[in-house]
Order: C-alpha cells, then sequence, then structure tokens
C-alpha cells in the first residue's frame, strides 16, 4: 500500500504502533493527532498540519430549499457570500497534485447576522476508523523505523484487525488523481442534525456535487501535467465557465449510525438540494487565517456525537495556532 496517498485523510487532519492496552488507557487526543501529521508529512511553520497546499476561492450560494430545513437562516436568508478552500491531502505545501488520493474543502459561508457555517469535506465517502483511537493506530504503522524504513506487513495486520478502517482502504485502492477541483465532489463524512423546538430533530449528512460533472485523470493524463496544475487548471475553467456545486443533504433513518463515520448509510437513502455554490474568483490570501472547524454551524443546526467529528475542533484549533504563531 502506497503510504503517501494516506498523507491527507482527514480532512484537514492527518514510536511504534502502541499496544491495545496503553491505547485503551490512553485515549488519543487531538494533540496526538497534531504531532502524528507531522510526523508523517514533516514540519512545515506556518502552515496548515493537513491539507497544506491549496486554493482559495469565493463565490455564493444561492439557497434552493427553504423547506429542506424549515426555518434554517441558512436557507432562508437569499443569496449568502462564501468562502472556499479546496486542498490536496498531507501536511507538505508543496506536495505533488498529481499523486492521487485525497482533495478536500472547507466552505464557510456567511449569514446577515454575523454567524457562519462551516461544511468540511472530503472526496471520499467514509473515514479511515470509526473513532480516534482507531484512526490514530492506523497512522502510527506508516511511521518509519530508525532506519527509516516502513513495516507494510504492520499496516496490513492492523488493517486485518480493525474492520472499520477496510472501507476507505478499498477507496483508497481504486482513488485516482482529480483531474481539477471544479471536477471532485466531497462528501461531508459526519451525521449533523437540524433541530428546532417545534420540530423532530432531521438527521442528515453533506454532500457537495460539481455542476461540471465528475473527472479523473488517466496515467496518460497525469503524467503530461505539472506537479502543481491545480491551480492554473481551476483558474482556465472559471474564465471559460461557470464552475458550480451543488449541496445536498442525505436524510437518515433511526438505524443509520450517527456516530460512525466509516460507516456509510444506505445508498437509497432520501436526499435534498439544499442550494448552490457558484465560485466567482480565485486565488489570494484570503483563506489563510479562516478556520474551517465543521462544528462551527448557524442557527437550528447541531453537530452529533461522533467522536472523530468532536475531536476535529480541538485539533484544528492547535493546528490554527500553531499556524498564526509560525510553528
Amino acid at each position: 500500500m502506497k503510504s503517501h496517498l494516506f498523507f491527507g485523510l482527514v480532512v484537514g487532519l492527518v514510536t511504534t504502533l502502541p499496544t491495545s492496552h496503553t491505547l485503551a488507557q490512553t485515549p488519543v487526543q487531538a494533540s496526538d493527532l497534531v504531532d502524528m501529521f507531522e510526523k508523517l508529512s514533516g514540519k512545515y511553520p506556518g502552515h496548515r498540519k493537513a491539507h497544506a497546499r491549496g486554493l482559495c476561492a469565493q463565490g455564493t450560494f444561492t439557497p434552493a430549499n427553504p423547506d429542506a430545513f424549515k426555518g434554517a437562516k441558512l436557507l432562508s436568508s437569499g443569496e449568502l457570500p462564501v468562502s472556499l478552500r479546496f486542498s490536496v491531502g498531507g501536511g507538505n505545501p508543496d506536495a505533488d497534485e498529481r499523486t492521487a488520493g485525497t482533495r478536500g474543502a472547507g466552505i464557510q459561508i456567511k449569514l446577515p447576522d454575523g454567524s457562519v457555517h462551516v461544511f468540511t469535506g472530503n472526496n471520499f465517502p467514509v473515514f479511515a476508523g470509526k473513532n480516534p483511537d482507531v484512526f490514530h493506530g492506523f497512522l502510527s504503522t506508516l511511521l518509519p523505523d530508525e532506519n527509516g524504513q516502513r513495516d507494510p506487513q504492520k499496516t496490513a495486520t492492523y488493517i486485518a484487525s480493525h474492520p472499520s478502517i477496510q472501507p476507505h482502504i478499498a477507496w483508497q485502492q481504486s482513488a485516482k488523481t482529480a483531474a481539477s477541483y471544479a471536477n471532485t465532489e466531497f462528501f461531508g463524512l459526519h451525521t449533523f442534525y437540524f433541530d428546532r423546538e417545534t420540530d423532530k430533530p432531521t438527521k442528515f449528512r453533506w454532500h457537495l456535487e460539481p455542476n461540471l460533472g465528475v473527472e479523473t485523470l488517466s496515467k496518460e493524463g497525469v503524467a503530461e501535467k505539472p506537479a502543481d496544475f491545480l491551480n492554473s487548471r481551476f483558474s482556465q475553467q472559471l474564465a471559460e465557465k461557470t464552475i458550480s456545486y451543488t449541496l445536498r443533504a442525505t436524510l437518515g433513518e433511526p438505524q443509520d449510525s450517527d456516530i460512525d463515520p466509516s460507516n456509510q448509510w444506505p445508498k437509497e437513502r432520501p436526499q435534498v438540494t439544499l442550494g448552490v455554490i457558484t465560485v466567482t474568483q480565485a486565488g489570494g490570501e484570503a483563506c489563510k487565517n479562516v478556520n474551517f472547524d465543521p462544528n462551527m454551524l448557524s442557527s437550528g443546526f447541531t453537530p452529533s456525537d461522533d467522536p472523530v467529528l468532536k475531536m476535529r475542533s480541538a485539533a484544528y484549533a492547535i493546528s490554527f495556532g500553531k499556524r498564526l504563531s509560525n510553528q
């Protein structure tokens, strides 16, 4: 297995393997994950600890269905400004964009009352592990030993003994290189709720579909590209056509897990269209000091008790603080 394909698994989050006894006695903390990302990718002061290489963009969100979550200001306030950041997985700000695997998107929608709603997702539909301990344990197997060598058998053994990782590995093995951020779909992975006092809470997971269609590159197409092609390709497309995405919510049933991001809901679950995000400009440093924490939600929306989602806030805050202080 090529470990570099995995260097940006979290959304933005990406020694020897601790024993199961140690893991049980000492649960993984957000700082442990941030430290792990630095061990895997290297230290790059002033940059994000995961998804370091990226592209900032600006645009608008146009709600399409105010009744989808009735009373939600996000869907009933008209056209709203959006900041977006698309990215390649891993903590290397000079990562080779021809590498297949993780692509991420951070979306911050600003509401008229000054509040924000953040959507943070990746191009894979399932997370690598049901909780932070499993995820951290998996990443630990990718670390090189004192001789600089990785042990693929250690990784394979860990995957075999942790079924919640396996769906993501299946995706990883078939993943191709994204042709453009404008042609990449993104999954929220985690479960959220819309909960009004007078309504029954609605369980959902979000999904962002590119209206230009999903496109990946063949091996021949990858060979023709420079290592930094994604930004220029996006700018070229923006000059020639409209880049937009449709934001949808998949509605869960009571039996669908709201705490396990490694568990994908059945495809037949109903979907509702929330709106369209249209990109108006790309480039610049406007996203540099934006923290795309997926737990930053607008009125009426609440996060689930998914342990990976809950840890993201702390991990993002640590990474954000390090970035601002040039660590």
